[in-house]
């Protein structure tokens, strides 16, 4: 919890002292209200006593209230801002850190668990903040203050009022062992309960199809109430607070008033009226004294579940990524070359190695693919050039430098990446195709160049709006096909040195594909293009192909020569066209 004391800044800290003032202040008012109420009492009980000295006395008590209000307003308006300053803060530090998070992290954390940490968990702390800094700072002040005024009252109503703290205390501290641990697995299960909600949303039409709509209602349902049971017995241990305070206070006014009537029946006649003053004041110190620690149940009771919530917020921020950009924003040598150099490489924490020995370069203008079965490694292998991982041995290099050594924008801009998976984001035609800071400088002549290129011209001018149609997010409004050629578009855009194609023509159709790759080596004669497919048609015309089989390079060549030389190349072939369709290729 007290990590995140980092994210305040100075005003925020103002704030705080601010707060710490002003619950002073309530708290010495509040405590005076006794005093004024015992002088009225012995104002009443004495004969020479006038009405102006009670009335003077109860404007006194009007006063201490009305400055209680208004101190409690600017505590709680100082203490909103502060909550609210730490939830903008910690959002935005999350959402940036799960920006940078390297891959192998991005697993560790699924989607619905950051969802659940940037939401719910903040709301938690937040909420802590808001109502604990009043109550926390009040609570212990009052209960203190409170304390030393009726010590020297009577050693009778002190060790009752004792009595009953140390009750309360034991009450608390044993619901808090029966809950606390508990709220570790609440939170657990709010990030499932997320994890299930998106699962059905994101795959919607595939539970329709297969009328799964049931199981899935089973399925969240048995989650959805785990939780609830979970909710409930919390909060019934919670909810034994409440009465059992109520039974303290009023058990220990009834015990204060019992001992007072015996010690005023004992008392000489002189007496009698000081000690029923006494009695009043005691009466009403230890009330406050009850009310703080009944405050600091209500803080106990928030506490567990902010404390858990912080822990899983700081997990994000201290997540280490094991890739760290470089420094490199220099000239190169070299212009649209990607060289591999006995790259082999692993997983982290895998035993085995999914790729091993990679040799192969790859010259500006050249157009190089990659083919082989479900996982021979295809795909990893293309994700060490932008570093979505780095390689265990070897060197990746891009324009004759260490993709290592480079700063992060600077190996981006010379990129133009299409993902396996094409996504889209919620905006327009437009928005999409110049993402990222693409959407500052690129031209409407360009965006329209681009979508020409990439063969998604002919619906994006059928759409309403045409550039200006609107894509929902994840591209549900249009179709898998559309989506990778608005994907091929956006890297276009981009005009990079090097295109990397990861499996992005896989929703096409034949025709679609061939007349796509024929416009794309034309516009793209000068970079240099990383193909990966599973259908021979799509790479034939590459000038290298490369087949993996394993995570083996187990051939090197073009079309015709794999057919000679590589029997996985040729069983590839053959298994998708015909001996006289590829050689007439």
């Amino acid at each position: 919890m007290l990590k995140l004391l980092k994210i305040f800044n100075k005003k925020d800290f103002l704030y705080i002292f601010i707060c710490i003032v002003f619950i002073v202040g309530q708290v010495w008012l509040d405590l005076k209200l006794p005093d004024y109420m015992a002088e009225i009492t012995t104002l009443v009980q004495s004969e020479n006593s006038h009405m102006t000295d009670i009335i003077l006395n109860g404007g006194y008590m009007l006063l201490c209230a009305f400055g209680s209000l208004i101190f409690a307003v600017v505590t709680g308006y100082f203490a909103a801002k502060l909550a609210a300053s730490f939830s903008l803060k910690t959002r935005k530090k999350i959402f940036d850190k799960a920006l940078k998070l390297d891959m192998e992290n991005v697993k560790n954390f699924e989607t619905s668990s950051l969802i659940t940490r940037t939401t719910n968990d903040v709301t938690q702390v937040e909420m802590l903040i808001a109502l604990g800094l009043q109550m926390l700072i009040k609570a212990p002040i009052t209960a203190v203050w409170a304390i030393t005024k009726i010590l020297n009252k009577s050693w009778e109503w002190s060790a009752i009022t004792g009595v009953a703290v140390v009750i309360l205390l034991g009450v608390i501290f044993s619901i808090m062992l029966i809950v606390i641990p508990r709220f570790k697995i609440v939170q657990r299960m709010i990030d499932k309960l997320n994890g299930i909600t998106r699962e059905n949303l994101t795959g919607i039409r595939v539970v329709r199809a297969f009328n799964a709509e049931k199981y899935q209602e089973n399925k969240f349902e048995k989650v959805n109430n785990k939780l609830t049971n979970l909710q409930l017995f919390n909060q019934k241990k919670f909810a034994i607070l409440s009465p059992v305070m109520y039974l303290i206070m009023y058990g220990l006014t009834l015990a204060i008033y019992f001992v007072g009537a015996y010690l005023i029946e004992e008392a000489g006649m002189t007496s009698k009226i000081g000690i029923f003053g006494n009695m009043i004041v005691f009466s009403s110190y230890a009330m406050q004294v009850i009310m703080s620690f009944l405050m600091l149940a209500m803080i106990f009771m928030i506490l567990p579940r902010a404390e858990v919530s912080a822990k899983r917020i700081n997990e994000v921020l201290d997540a280490e990524n094991s890739i760290f950009p470089g420094t490199f924003t220099g000239k190169t040598k070299e212009k649209g070359t990607v060289e591999f150099k006995n790259v082999s490489f692993k997983y982290p924490n895998a035993d085995e190695y999914l790729l091993k020995n990679i040799s192969f370069k790859v010259n500006q203008g050249e157009t190089v693919a990659f083919i082989g079965s479900t996982g021979s490694g295809k795909s990893t292998l293309i994700n060490l050039v932008p570093r979505f991982y780095d390689a265990t041995e070897g060197e990746v290099l891009v324009d004759g430098i260490n993709v290592k050594e480079y700063e992060s924008k600077e190996l981006n801009n010379r990129l133009g990446y299409v993902p396996q998976k094409a996504i889209m984001f919620n905006g327009s035609v437009n928005y999409n195709v110049t993402y990222g800071e693409n959407n500052k400088k690129t031209s409407k002549e360009k965006i329209k160049e681009a979508v020409k290129v990439a063969q998604a011209e002919d619906f994006v001018l059928k759409m309403d709006k045409q550039y200006n149609t609107h894509i929902a997010s994840g591209g549900t409004n249009v179709s898998g096909g559309q989506k990778q050629r608005l994907a091929i578009a956006r890297a276009i855009a981009r005009d990079p040195e090097i295109y990397i194609f990861d499996d992005s023509f896989s929703a096409l159709d034949y025709k679609t594909d061939a007349t796509l790759r024929k416009a794309l080596k034309k516009y793209t004669k000068n970079a240099t293009s990383l193909i990966v497919a599973q259908r021979i048609g799509t790479i034939m015309q590459a000038d290298k192909i490369i087949v993996l089989d394993s995570g083996k390079c187990v051939g090197m060549g073009t079309h015709q020569e794999l057919l000679k030389n590589c029997d996985v190349y040729k069983e590839i072939a053959l298994s998708q066209l015909s001996k006289e369709e590829l050689e007439n290729a």
